[in-house]
């Protein structure tokens, strides 16, 4: 199989086998208008399967939220067809609009227009609470 090299953008790698397809709509992918590669369970000597997305263009999302998500992504910056940069996304300190509060009473649930935020506050557990209700995310 091959997928031709990236000119400018990114490659979101070491991704969990079959986590990829996830990534791909959390990260409404499908709208982007620049090519895409999703590749599902990749050979890989660290994980034995992986998956891996190729975007070639400029994205405007924050790929750091990633760490949210999965702490073991790498992520690569791709420029000019060389990799300027490779790194781990960390645990992000607050993620927006990603997830909704749970809790029914919480004022973002009836307030529509409030923007989703949740804290960091217990980063060895990866805890995050609502700024509203304190509710604990699951």
């Amino acid at each position: 199989m091959n997928v031709d090299s990236i000119k400018n953008g990114i490659v979101i790698d070491h991704i969990k086998a079959g986590g990829g397809l996830e990534l791909y709509r959390f990260l409404d992918l499908e709208s982007l208008g620049c090519p895409v590669a999703l590749m599902i369970n990749v050979a890989s000597r660290q994980m034995g399967k992986k998956d891996i997305i190729k975007i070639d263009g400029p994205i405007g999302i924050d790929v750091d939220v990633l760490g949210f998500i999965d702490q073991n992504i790498t992520i690569d910056v791709i420029e000019n067809e060389v990799c300027v940069k490779k790194y781990h996304p960390e645990l992000p300190a607050e993620i927006r609009d990603i997830v909704r509060c749970k809790n029914p009473r919480c004022i973002s649930t009836v307030e529509q227009e409030l923007p989703q935020i949740f804290r960091l506050t217990d980063r060895k557990n990866k805890v995050y609470r609502c700024v509203y209700c304190d509710g604990k995310l699951d």
